[in-house]
């Protein structure tokens, strides 16, 4: 989301005010600055929940908003993104017998949830796509305003709080609310996420209109939680349903995978000229963490799969030359992070929810390697390995090898500086705004960022090795059914901020969209293209689409046909007509 204003979480003073406000000396280490910060952030996420909040005036029960902030941004909205992850570690903490006293404001969220999912939206309808609407007003009425839409990760994220929720209901004597209300919630989400997966929509910074590595990856682990609820209710439908579309899902998920930059690409399917580093991918790793997988669980992009380490090597390595406040910093010791290195929003910072996040990612893989007893080093992983010890070579080393013990104290220091550097750029008072300026480190954007909270405890839960409920990770192998990787070009002769799409009679095609179509490429100008992966051996139409200002026009009938063989891949060559 696009998330400044001050505001207060406790007492009557703004919780940020000037360039010299900073945390004290006492938290000059991360256990100090965790002992001070936790309960001031979990203030603020009370604070942002409606109706009793001090912040969240006029915000309807169970609703969460964005922050307090009304202009420059205004973000006194609710985001069913950002309620969701607030919501799940809410839901954690009290399930897991950290706070007892959350019950009431989770049956609350679960109320105002299953109320927006019943409004018409600028989506559409329940039935109509319009679950796939972002953002709506605090008082559950629909937000009516231009707006990047469909966001397809929503109903994923909801469902995964709601199942963590039913999972302890079920054990503890509420099983009627599950079948009653949160298991008919639960279809609602995820049978969209099962239809609309391969379609495009906008990713969680909700500006480019692709697909999303983080969208792919939360909306797997929904599935996978569905499917594996699913006989708990007596559902064998969806039991294998979700399980089927959970399969391709994991395959999909491999298709971000760039092996000559060696990171995942944040969006693909889309045309923004951007080189896909984004913290979009650190936040997926951390969202889709299981305690019970290993670092071989390379296929669910695991925190310390091979993979993940080297996108959090690459990812964190396009900050440091970046902002003014990264000088002086030595190449390997922690920086602060954006979202992503072409940034241009409030001018493009460094935000405390992406820097808590490179921290998390590391307390999840120190977890793994304590629980295993070793650290696995693959020529994928090894550049960011050398960070910490210079000969570090390809191979495993147990707990009780000088490379292991070098390895963890050192990715130990780079969490805890990333604490630091939130740290320091987090007022006395502890308010956590969207960003802080990457020249002076002063908060800026939105204030009292309720994702900003959320994101430090769980960044601290991870330090301490609180750890989420195990979702299906470990073991999981890719099986992709047979495809063809179709090229689709197009010769088409724009105006300046016109664009063409693609849409066509497949899922993988938007089953003819012309409000989520997939964007082509003007790389090759006045040649557009875009690459498309269809199963084998199946017949199916397309078209073209040109979008200039919301104005939608189709290629000329009759429509284009084609069949794909049984592999391979193919170019197919169009004109404008």
């Amino acid at each position: 989301m696009l998330f400044s204003v001050f505001f207060k979480v406790l007492g009557a003073t703004s919780l940020f005010s000037s360039a010299s406000a900073r945390l004290d000396a006492r938290a000059t280490t991360a256990p100090s600055y965790i002992t001070s910060q936790s309960p001031i952030s979990k203030a603020g996420i009370l604070a942002n929940i409606g109706p009793s909040g001090s912040k969240s005036s006029g915000a309807a029960s169970g609703v969460v908003i964005a922050s307090p902030s009304t202009v420059n941004p205004n973000y006194l909205y609710t985001w069913i993104r950002d309620s969701s992850l607030v919501y799940k570690l809410l839901i954690d903490q009290f399930t897991q017998g950290q706070d007892s006293t959350l019950q009431a404001s989770i049956t609350a969220w679960v109320s105002s949830m299953k109320t927006i999912q019943q409004v018409t939206n600028p989506s559409g309808t329940v039935s109509t796509g319009g679950l796939g609407e972002p953002k709506f007003n605090i008082d559950q009425s629909a937000f009516t305003g231009s707006w990047g839409r469909p966001q397809r990760d929503s109903p994923a994220l909801r469902s995964i709080s709601l199942l963590t929720y039913a999972n302890w209901l079920e054990s503890n004597g509420g099983s009627s609310t599950v079948t009653g209300t949160i298991w008919p919630m639960v279809i609602l989400d995820l049978d969209y996420v099962a239809a609309n997966w391969n379609a495009t929509g906008f990713d969680l910074w909700e500006e480019v209109n692709g697909s999303s590595f983080w969208t792919i990856a939360v909306q797997h682990k929904a599935l996978r939680l569905g499917a594996t609820f699913a006989p708990t209710i007596g559902d064998a439908t969806r039991h294998s349903t979700y399980t089927t579309q959970a399969a391709g899902l994991l395959c999909f998920l491999q298709s971000f995978w760039s092996p000559t930059g060696a990171y995942m690409v944040a969006n693909i399917n889309q045309n923004n000229g951007r080189s896909g580093l984004d913290a979009n991918t650190i936040l997926a790793s951390i969202a889709t963490f299981d305690p019970s997988a290993t670092c071989s669980d390379v296929a669910s992009f695991q925190p310390c799969s091979d993979k993940a380490l080297a996108n959090h090597y690459a990812v964190v390595n396009s900050f440091r030359s970046l902002y003014t406040v990264n000088s002086g910093i030595a190449s390997t010791a922690a920086v602060a992070i954006g979202r992503y290195p072409e940034d241009v929003y409030f001018n493009g910072n460094p935000w405390y929810l992406a820097t808590f996040a490179a921290a998390e990612q590391l307390y999840d893989a120190l977890y793994t390697w304590n629980k295993v007893g070793s650290i696995g080093i693959t020529s994928i992983s090894l550049p960011f390995f050398k960070q910490f010890l210079s000969t570090a070579a390809v191979g495993t080393f147990a707990k009780t090898t000088t490379q292991y013990t070098t390895i963890v104290a050192g990715v130990q220091t780079m969490a805890d500086g990333f604490l630091l550097i939130d740290a320091k750029y987090t007022p006395t008072a502890g308010g956590l705004a969207e960003q802080f300026d990457k020249a002076t480190g002063v908060p800026t954007s939105a204030a009292d960022l309720t994702w900003s909270y959320a994101a430090s405890l769980t960044a601290f839960a991870r330090r301490n090795s609180t750890v989420p409920a195990s979702w299906g990770a470990a073991g999981l192998t890719v099986t992709c059914p047979a495809t063809v990787a179709v090229t689709f070009t197009v010769d088409a002769t724009t105006v300046f901020g016109e664009n063409i799409y693609l849409s066509g009679s497949l899922l993988q095609l938007t089953d003819w969209s012309s409000t989520s179509p997939i964007a082509m490429s003007a790389a090759a100008y006045p040649i557009w293209s875009v690459t498309v992966v269809l199963p084998a051996n199946t017949a199916f139409q397309y078209k073209y689409i040109r979008i200039n200002n919301g104005v939608v026009t189709w290629d000329s009938d009759p429509n284009y046909s084609y069949t794909t063989g049984a592999s391979g891949s193919v170019t197919l060559s169009d004109t404008w007509r």
